[in-house]
């Protein structure tokens, strides 16, 4: 339950968007963190290491709102995640290495049915952002028929068609090979650029270069 924050490149200013405080948290009988601090500024990446069962996607669960901790509170802009979580949700895109597509739909019946853009001027925001990853072709082909790289990119539209500003990507980097990966890593530092959050849990090492970058190791 050990856990460190390092690699900070350079201060940040202004007030932390996403803050946690004081986090604890117990998997049945097994403690997975306590005392847990994190602040996270706009342009900010986290990248939360550890071994398997250490309780990494458990924190992303606290972090999203989703999981109620032992102790502590996390706060977005400034006010508690569990009593504004509408709010909060609306402003947070979620990846995790398993896929939700419906094999049925294409790309862009996806990500229209899932953020509810049925309007023609909300589909042309959805094929703007399959266009940005590189899907403008295979906009219109059935999930089924896309590769897993393609079906990550997929994922990663959803989150710029969202205008989310916290990205929580985990495992992201699952399945793909080296230009999937490097794929990612370019989504995530342009997102940095626009002055959003990332929330990492990821094996691999990336290759984002942001202003600020941090390593939290849980053990």
């Amino acid at each position: 339950m050990h856990h460190q924050i390092e690699n900070q490149t350079s201060e940040p200013a202004g007030e932390p968007l996403l803050q946690a405080r004081n986090l604890e948290l117990w998997r049945g009988e097994k403690h997975l963190f306590r005392n847990l601090d994190i602040d996270l500024h706009a342009g900010e990446l986290l990248h939360i290491t550890g071994p398997n069962g250490c309780g990494k996607t458990s924190l992303l669960r606290v972090l999203c709102g989703l999981t109620l901790p032992e102790t502590g509170t996390v706060s977005w802009r400034g006010k508690q995640v569990m009593r504004n979580r509408t709010d909060y949700h609306s402003e947070m895109a979620y990846v995790g290495h398993r896929e939700s597509l419906k094999a049925d739909l294409s790309a862009l019946e996806n990500l229209a049915f899932d953020l509810g853009l049925r309007r023609p001027a909300g589909r042309a925001v959805v094929r703007a952002a399959l266009e940005e990853v590189g899907l403008k072709a295979a906009a219109d082909v059935p999930s089924r028929g896309l590769s897993a790289g393609q079906r990550r990119r997929v994922s990663i539209a959803r989150c710029l068609a969202s205008q989310a500003k916290l990205w929580v990507l985990d495992e992201p980097y699952t399945n793909l090979d080296v230009a999937g990966r490097e794929f990612v890593d370019d989504m995530m530092t342009r997102h940095l650029e626009r002055e959003g959050l990332v929330l990492l849990v990821a094996h691999q090492s990336h290759g984002v270069a942001g202003p600020v970058v941090r390593q939290m190791e849980l053990t």
